[in-house]
């Protein structure tokens, strides 16, 4: 499980292509892989990877072409910047809202937001997702736990203080990138809920 905290920016230095996986080389800051074992798991851009290999601060993650096809790791590049935080231990503080590091679609920048001191990011979702997304509720988006502004059918935004923007990548994201999208677990099992009983449909007019 994850927190939606980013602990940090990491470079890609190397994508090693193999049939049916590629496997990702990630320079970390030094700091931030002390006490990393092979097997532990690190969010990757909001994607949960498991750590194959290290060679001091840089570590290696295989990543299956399913997830490379769900997800934008599979538009990676040497030089490319991403989030990370590494798995929650019992005990930490939860900052931002749990997540499991299972993406479910990807947004696509749509706009770009700039008035005085913040940043505000306009995203589009596929549709079929946009039952999820409400003013005020949680979403990860890349790793990081954010709260919705406005929803305008498939689009919405999110607001950015400058230490969000110093502390993760979205402080260099350009207009019509994609990105890794989390729904919140508790809004999506309320909503489906609902639907299963029914509550999504209009009521039918009587005679």
């Amino acid at each position: 499980m994850f927190t939606g905290i980013v602990q940090g920016i990491a470079k890609v230095t190397e994508i090693i292509a193999a049939p049916g996986l590629s496997t990702l080389v990630i320079d970390f800051p030094a700091s931030r892989v002390e006490g990393v074992t092979i097997g532990a798991s690190v969010a990757i851009n909001g994607t949960c990877l498991t750590v194959t290999h290290q060679e001091d601060h840089h570590l290696y993650f295989d990543a299956m072409q399913e997830t490379l096809r769900l997800t934008t790791l599979g538009g990676l590049s040497p030089g490319d910047t991403v989030n990370f935080e590494r798995a929650a231990r019992i005990g930490d503080e939860i900052g931002g809202h749990l997540l499991s590091g299972h993406i479910h679609t990807s947004a696509r920048i749509v706009d770009i937001v700039r008035p005085e001191n913040n940043v505000t990011l306009w995203f589009e979702i596929p549709a079929e997702w946009s039952n999820y997304v409400f003013p005020k509720g949680y979403i990860a988006i890349n790793g990081a736990s954010l709260t919705i502004g406005e929803v305008q059918g498939n689009r919405f935004n999110v607001h950015l203080i400058p230490e969000t923007l110093r502390a993760t990548t979205f402080g260099t994201v350009e207009k019509g990138q994609n990105v890794n999208i989390e729904v919140d677990s508790q809004t999506q099992t309320i909503v489906d809920t609902l639907a299963r009983l029914g509550y999504d449909r209009p009521p039918s007019i009587q005679n």
